[in-house]
């Protein structure tokens, strides 16, 4: 998932009971397996947990610092239409990261909340781009193609200690959190925020990198830190 694409992706809640049924926290920090049994009459059509809202029509703009490229900018909008995915219909979020005014990265990602609250992440289609023009398309994956499955990108009560897969799919996207605060106070161009989830986020794909993730009430992500680089939200339209 690229909440800033081009320099990182990124969250398995725990081991859900009969899955999409409440969720408990799963003892081993690094979960093993994860089989979801998707049932579409489980899902609805909004997708409103407070550290994950996505409201149709919404575009959110971020920029990153201490990065090894120019002036980067992340812009995502949440889409009005949907996608259907395993019989779900998923919202569409749109990113685009520009560095220096030119298109580096679009990735579109797919979301959809179950009863409970939890959101759960369906896939990304992502697209490079290098000196304009179109190149890897390397992260792309959908839910229930070629042994991929959804994850969960936020649970419906975050609670500290808990891990989670956000992504799964096999030896491409395997991105995973653990929540290590819930009480963050954070501040960012667009404003502070108190009571702030804070993840620590890796891929057993990438070793050695690791991101620090912030998500405040009604907004969703308002910080990303990785080494050097942090991306912050600037404005919310």
């Amino acid at each position: 998932m690229t909440a800033w694409h081009a320099s990182s992706r990124a969250i398995i809640w725990a081991m859900i009971a009969l899955l999409l049924a409440p969720v408990s926290a799963f003892a081993d920090p690094k979960p093993k397996e994860w089989n979801p049994n998707i049932e579409p009459s489980n899902f609805v059509t909004t997708v409103d947990n407070p550290y994950f809202r996505l409201v149709p029509g919404r575009v959110m703009r971020y920029e990153v610092t201490g990065g090894k490229g120019g002036n980067e900018t992340l812009v995502v909008e949440v889409r009005t239409d949907k996608k259907p995915i395993l019989n779900v219909m998923t919202t569409i979020v749109i990113e685009t990261l520009t560095i220096d005014g030119q298109t580096a990265e679009i990735s579109e990602n797919w979301f959809a909340q179950d009863t409970d609250g939890n959101v759960w992440y369906f896939g990304e289609a992502t697209q490079d781009f290098q000196n304009g023009q179109p190149g890897s398309t390397s992260g792309s994956w959908q839910a229930g193609v070629a042994g991929a499955k959804p994850g969960i990108v936020m649970p419906a009560h975050p609670e500290t200690g808990s891990t989670f897969f956000q992504e799964h799919a096999p030896g491409v996207a395997e991105d995973m959190a653990t929540i290590i605060s819930t009480t963050e106070t954070v501040t960012v161009q667009y404003g502070t925020f108190s009571n702030v989830v804070k993840t620590k986020d890796w891929n057993p794909l990438e070793h050695g990198r690791v991101e620090h993730k912030f998500y405040a009430s009604g907004i969703g992500l308002i910080m990303e830190k990785s080494g050097n680089e942090t991306l912050e939200l600037v404005s919310v339209n």
